[in-house]
């Protein structure tokens, strides 16, 4: 008698076809999963998050006050020295007067954290930013720092005047949190994660189902399979004599009454 080597390798081996189609059979799942989350993130973000809202107010520094006597020096000077107004801004002594005048409560570090200063390149305007929960709290730190680091500016950097480019707007809507991209996020998670536990529970699951299965992972020739139940055999004698009265009870109807049995398989293989 031949003996057959069976070779156990540790490699597995993944078929993207049969990953495909069990995508494809789970994706009413995947595709609920994403749903749920979407709706989760929506409803968290409007619930759970404090809106905040940005207001802005821009500014403009010349080194001359006169403009028709306003040379490229002058103007090359004022774009080189954007980036000290910007410092100017955020300093204490600014921030300070800001808390006093509008009688904040808070302090020179928190009233910085909703404070940005930008200074975009090639151009001599500030703009400043100012970002809070209240639409109109917001608009009113803006201006105040607005005008109290021009005052500032004027006086470290000896400048005549600084003109204002826009004054601070009450935002309508929140510039923060989005609503529809943490939605889109969360249904995005939502199907990644439904579609990694398919995944993960196709990759984990080695038994064998099928003759196929026995064949294909353990290399072996299924010769037959037998029904097997996992009840003893007092259990299967009472249901058998329990079903013959019953069929005989039932106009010999055959089928009703009966009790079906789920068997398992046992695979008879050729080594």
């Amino acid at each position: 008698m031949e003996n057959q080597t069976v070779n156990n390798n540790d490699e597995v081996e993944i078929d993207l076809g049969e990953v495909f189609h069990l995508l494809l059979s789970k994706l009413g799942v995947i595709i609920l999963s994403g749903i749920v989350f979407c709706l989760a993130a929506v409803m968290g973000t409007m619930l759970l998050i404090t809106p905040k809202y940005e207001s802005t107010t821009k500014i403009v520094v010349l080194s001359k006050q006169d403009s028709s006597t306003l040379t490229n020096q002058d103007i090359q000077t004022s774009t080189s020295l954007t980036k000290d107004y910007a410092e100017l801004i955020k300093s204490r002594t600014v921030t300070e007067g800001v808390i006093a005048q509008l009688k904040l409560d808070m302090t020179h570090e928190e009233l910085l954290k909703k404070l940005s200063v930008d200074t975009p390149t090639d151009t001599r305007v500030v703009s400043i930013t100012v970002t809070d929960t209240d639409p109109y709290t917001a608009a009113q730190i803006a201006n105040a720092v607005r005008d109290i680091a021009s005052k500032h500016i004027q006086q470290v950097m000896d400048i005549k005047a600084v003109n204002v480019v826009e004054t601070a707007n009450i935002p309508d809507e929140p510039s923060s949190p989005s609503v529809p991209k943490n939605g889109v996020i969360g249904g995005l998670l939502g199907i990644l994660l439904a579609a990694a536990v398919v995944l993960i529970v196709y990759l984990t699951n080695d038994t064998v189902k099928t003759p196929e299965d026995v064949e294909k992972y353990l290399g072996l020739s299924v010769l037959g399979t037998i029904p097997y139940s996992s009840k003893n055999g007092q259990e299967i004698q009472k249901e058998k004599e329990t079903s013959r009265i019953k069929i005989t009870t039932t106009d010999q109807s055959v089928g009703k009454g009966r009790e079906q049995q789920k068997y398992e398989e046992i695979f008879l293989c050729f080594y």
